[in-house]
């Protein structure tokens, strides 16, 4: 089941039609069974009835074209989306590029059924998932125990800081309410694969003090 108690469904981004095959069938063999509503070759699949309205996205980074498709990833993140990125590519500095934009997660085709799944349910839940790769991206990380928030993230996280509501946040960077919550979220997830759980906002201060994301002037 979804985070809002519904089942949980996906949108397959991927242009090879045997790992579109296979994560379907991985999914349909969930228990409960994680329902496929679109995929496709493309990005675009994902802002298409029924993709648009999918609980997860799983993202192949390496769509057609020799660069990665963090652009794609960037406009679903913005869109307020959960974004599993799901690739052949096993750098750290790749992985670490995902969750700077706001991926959800990072998994390797190589890790394969197990961690696809427990991923995708983790992020209809909102809850952490942190796989071996991303374990490792962490492990090579200078600052292993601070997030690697995208700007955006930052922005918003600041706004809320200054704000007392969300509504007031969304108003002032022209989102909505929805995708800001989405932000937080998102802060709140890297935080606790860190280890650093905030699941106030009093902490989330904390914490964004300690790393030095804010000062005192800008609260």
């Amino acid at each position: 089941m979804g985070g809002d108690g519904l089942a949980i469904t996906v949108t397959l981004v991927d242009d090879h039609p045997v790992a579109l095959a296979g994560a379907e069938a991985w999914f349909a063999a969930a228990s409960p069974p994680i329902d496929v509503v679109a995929a496709g070759a493309c990005a675009q699949v994902a802002w298409t009835p029924p993709g648009d309205s999918a609980t997860v996205v799983v993202l192949d980074l390496q769509l057609s074209g020799p660069q990665p498709a963090y652009a794609d990833l960037r406009r679903l993140v913005d869109d307020g989306r959960q974004v599993i990125v799901y690739t052949m590519r096993e750098d750290e500095n790749t992985a670490l590029t995902c969750l700077d934009i706001g991926a959800f997660t990072f998994l390797t085709k190589a890790e394969g059924k197990e961690h696809l799944v427990a991923a995708t349910v983790a992020a209809a839940h909102g809850r952490p998932y942190t796989p071996p790769a991303l374990a490792g991206a962490f492990g090579v990380n200078t600052r292993p125990d601070r997030p690697q928030l995208s700007q955006r993230e930052q922005e918003v996280l600041i706004e809320w800081f200054q704000c007392e509501s969300k509504e007031l946040v969304a108003e002032r960077l022209g989102i909505t309410p929805r995708t800001v919550s989405s932000y937080l979220d998102r802060v709140r997830i890297k935080y606790a694969s860190v280890g650093r759980e905030a699941r106030t906002k009093a902490t989330l201060v904390a914490r964004a003090l300690q790393d030095g994301l804010i000062g005192i002037d800008d609260l």
